[in-house]
């Protein structure tokens, strides 16, 4: 018997993932909640089951149905707004949350109001979230109830940078460039002109410079201040995958080799981290569903210039694989489990 978990937002690029990965996972049953009718502007969902396995059980989702089902967990691949209105009644109904949007990942209300514009409507909630990068953060997710999964770009961002913070071998002053590239599904399945081919085939374009709302992820979790970071989000023409290119003058450092070591000796026991060797850079063909993040670093010790690409799939590392590896921490799982 496995344990059933519930999936809200299934429909979505990181639901149809979550779906996916969970129908090959040995511990967890997915059970899709139907939190809102087809024929009222939802994408068509008829998917094939995973070969040798049936389609997972749907059901109408409500608080009561959740409790009677005993799921041990339910994921939120919903809206931030949509996340905030359910939350409190999962919660209060027993179930383990694992929230995907960015309803709980700033930590406090004037946070969460100067980046998505808005008010949040559970302050209370969003203090108590555990915002969870396993690499991190897996000793705080046993005992949490609400489960915060990263963005994917600070996931790119931070498992690169954050290292290096620690080690000191950044000069801050001079500050980091991170130069972050997505392929279009990292904008969700909604259709909208802007990620419609048309606008996207042959085009190459940056947005939101400067007012990025994952910036405050990158700053909380890697210890750098705003003046520190320069975060610019790319759109490029594929359907997944993120490369991130940091930029920074390296100080303390005499070779790529020692940049490289700080990485091996970070992520040495990281069982979806992968740091390439002298020389070498990752790509996205390499991560493309997979949830491994790739990195690999060069340096030129003359002028102290360090290069630093990081390479993960958005809707695995970035997204679904990621909520997995939290569920499988929050449920007493092995965290591979379903990813490898």
């Amino acid at each position: 018997m496995r344990t059933p978990v519930g999936i809200l937002g299934f429909r979505g690029y990181s639901g149809a993932e979550l779906v996916a990965l969970l129908e090959r996972h040995p511990c967890a049953e997915p059970v899709l909640l139907e939190h809102r009718d087809a024929a009222h502007g939802a994408p068509n969902d008829d998917r094939p089951a995973s070969p040798g396995r049936p389609s997972p059980r749907r059901i109408a989702y409500s608080p009561d149905a959740v409790r009677a089902e005993g799921l041990a967990a339910v994921f939120l691949a919903t809206p931030a707004e949509v996340s905030i209105d359910l939350t409190p009644a999962l919660l209060e109904a027993g179930t383990k949350v694992v929230d995907l949007s960015g309803a709980f990942r700033l930590g406090t209300v004037e946070n969460y109001t100067r980046w998505y514009k808005e008010e949040h409507s559970q302050p209370a909630l969003l203090a108590e979230a555990v915002y969870s990068l396993p690499e991190f953060h897996r000793a705080k997710v046993a005992g949490a109830r609400l489960i915060s999964n990263p963005g994917c770009y600070p996931t790119a961002a931070n498992l690169a940078i954050k290292p290096l913070i620690e080690a000191g071998v950044v000069r801050r002053d001079a500050g980091i460039v991170c130069d972050a590239k997505s392929g279009v599904s990292g904008a969700g399945r909604k259709p909208s002109l802007k990620t419609s081919f048309c606008e996207v085939t042959e085009n190459f374009s940056a947005y939101s410079i400067f007012d990025h709302r994952h910036v405050p992820e990158v700053l909380r979790t890697s210890g750098l201040q705003e003046s520190e970071l320069s975060f610019i989000a790319q759109l490029i023409p594929i359907d997944r995958g993120i490369l991130e290119t940091i930029y920074f003058r390296a100080r303390d450092i005499e070779s790529a080799q020692e940049l490289l070591l700080i990485y091996k000796k970070a992520y040495a026991d990281e069982p979806f981290m992968r740091i390439y060797g002298h020389r070498q850079v990752p790509d996205l063909r390499g991560v493309a569903r997979t949830n491994f993040c790739d990195i690999g670093a060069h340096y030129d010790p003359e002028t102290r210039r360090a290069v630093v690409v990081s390479a993960i799939d958005n809707l695995v590392k970035g997204a679904a694989g990621q909520a997995i590896q939290n569920m499988n921490l929050a449920l007493g799982f092995p965290e591979t489990d379903g990813l490898l």
